[in-house]
């Protein structure tokens, strides 16, 4: 379902599948959510494991928001996550770094 080539991930709410993928809108939401100065401030955050289970639901909103969701983030605090917590994080550092990689074999716009 999701296409890691334009940075998407799949994660399954309440049994159903969805396609998150930070667009630019979801990432001025996340950067304006998590409080942080700017989106490389949001990316250390997590790179440096600084983060808490309000940041990973954040981004997971975000990301589901941008692929089409129409939920917030009240839903995902109480909807049911296939792998529970911990494939929730690890979804949504998959998220994160999805949306910074450039796919083999592209080039610069």
């Amino acid at each position: 379902m999701a296409n890691p080539y334009a940075g998407e991930v799949t994660l399954t709410v309440n049994g159903e599948r969805h396609a998150m993928k930070l667009t630019l809108g979801a990432l001025a939401e996340l950067e304006a959510d998590l409080g942080a100065e700017s989106l490389i401030a949001v990316v250390d955050r997590f790179e440096a494991g600084r983060y808490r289970v309000r940041d990973v639901m954040l981004l997971l909103n975000a990301g589901l928001r941008g692929g089409g969701w129409s939920g917030q983030l009240e839903d995902l605090a109480h909807a049911e996550i296939e792998g529970g917590p911990v494939h929730a994080a690890r979804s949504a550092a998959m998220l994160l770094a999805r949306a910074f990689a450039v796919p083999q074999g592209a080039g610069t716009p």
